[in-house]
């Protein structure tokens, strides 16, 4: 049903998260297969695993504008579907592919030419350097396949298609998870058959995103004539994607910040550990991740339409379910983690240490329901400034500086992982809090 202005809320938004949580679940393989294969590598998984995760600020970094370009631009687009603009709409999502493209190619080129010293910035030691290069001079070969995958499939989400949302995600992951150990193991080439694997994979995706976007089963579909850049619609979509942008862009340099201490008060082992514990972290997120992505079409489209009961019911029921899971997924974590460690490696001492780490870190995990539910909702009905305030207050505020100081003060490694504990109950607090007495309540 493509009008989401009618039939159940709940119903709205199930309908839309269920296919997305999977496809999130499947474009998460991506990098969590790489990893695991990756951690496996006899003699060198534990090393080449650092040297992947020390690349991951960068992946956060293309999401980052994947995140101001294209995801900015989706709540604009229900927004005009909702008022019946269809036309503005189109133009919208035009405007949105062309600069993701050109964002890209400017990607692209200036983190290959500056890979060494950014690596190095990023964390790298010596010996971790090779597996990093390795790895990213091919992966960065699909920044554009990327880049149009993840911002433009929202567009077919948004027209009430998340099922053929998913299939985006799933046929990529798919041809990743066969060719990864072809590439790694088979034709012996390590981490780059890993990069190679992904970047092929990526392409293919891109393909199905725009053959249906520019096909006959899309309502509105991706035009050449749409694309032309307007200063206005610019304006608006980086507007409100700026929300997104400080989100992965704070992510990116708190995983920088993470990095360079572990390396000073932990060596190598403790930056594979993080590696390890970001994508537990990325794994267990998705069905939060995805009910609250999934609720914004649907809340967009009935601010949109002046259905604010509506509004106000998906809001409370994207809030209980998000609580509700992270409550389980927390106690998993609990009961769970050498076993979650051992997914991504057989080393004693990384799974020891690491099964630690994970108690620090996911303390408090359930406070991140509140911070998606707030941010979900503000990012839904436009409203930008809220968004990204309590965006950058979580990461940049609060994550950044506890990551500097704690190990200063005698936590040492510990204090690198307590950060993020403390800054979900602090920012996630206040962030659904003021969007529930400001915005809610005005409803």
């Amino acid at each position: 049903m493509n009008d989401f202005s009618k039939g159940s809320v709940k119903k709205r938004i199930i309908e839309q998260a269920i296919p997305l949580t999977l496809a999130q679940v499947v474009q998460m393989l991506y990098n969590l297969v790489d990893r695991i294969y990756i951690g496996h590598l006899p003699d060198i998984g534990e090393l080449a695993l650092t040297g992947v995760g020390i690349t991951f600020p960068i992946t956060v970094l293309i999401m980052a504008f994947t995140g101001l370009f294209g995801i900015g631009a989706v709540p604009l687009f229900s927004i005009a579907r909702g008022k019946g603009e269809e036309k503005e709409a189109e133009y919208i999502m035009g405007n949105a592919f062309s600069l993701l493209m050109i964002s890209a190619v400017i990607l692209t080129v200036a983190c290959y030419v500056f890979r060494r010293p950014v690596i190095f910035l990023f964390g790298a030691s010596e010996a971790s350097y090779v597996y990093a290069n390795e790895y990213l001079k091919i992966s960065l070969l699909g920044t554009a396949f990327s880049m149009l995958v993840t911002g433009m499939n929202g567009f077919i989400n948004a027209q009430g298609f998340p099922k053929f949302g998913m299939v985006t995600t799933i046929l990529g992951a798919v041809i990743n998870i066969i060719l990864d150990p072809v590439f790694i193991f088979a034709f012996d080439m390590g981490v780059a058959g890993a990069a190679l694997a992904t970047v092929l994979s990526q392409l293919v995706a891109a393909i199905w995103v725009l053959n249906f976007l520019t096909g006959k089963k899309a309502i509105l579909r991706l035009q050449r004539k749409c694309m032309k850049l307007s200063a206005k619609r610019v304006t608006s979509i980086m507007g409100l994607g700026v929300t997104n942008f400080v989100m992965q862009g704070s992510n990116c340099l708190v995983q920088v910040v993470c990095n360079n201490s572990l390396q000073i008060y932990g060596g190598d082992l403790y930056v594979g550990i993080m590696t390890i514990l970001n994508s537990v972290r990325e794994l267990v997120m998705l069905p939060v991740m995805g009910i609250s992505i999934g609720s914004q079409p649907v809340l967009g489209f009935n601010y949109g339409a002046g259905k604010n009961d509506r509004v106000k019911e998906g809001i409370r029921f994207m809030t209980l379910i998000g609580s509700v899971y992270t409550v389980l997924a927390w106690l998993i974590v609990l009961l769970f983690p050498k076993q979650l460690i051992q997914i991504f490696s057989n080393d004693e001492q990384t799974i020891m240490e690491g099964a630690r780490a994970l108690y620090i870190y996911f303390f408090g995990f359930v406070f991140m329901a509140f911070q998606f539910a707030g941010q979900s909702t503000f990012q839904g009905l436009g409203k930008k400034k809220q968004a990204v305030f309590f965006s950058m207050l979580r990461k940049v505020v609060i994550v950044t500086p506890l990551t500097l100081l704690l190990p200063v003060l005698g936590f040492g490694v510990d204090g690198v992982f307590l950060a993020e504990p403390i800054s979900n109950i602090i920012g996630g607090l206040a962030c659904f809090l003021t969007m529930w007495f400001t915005l809610y309540k005005k409803l």
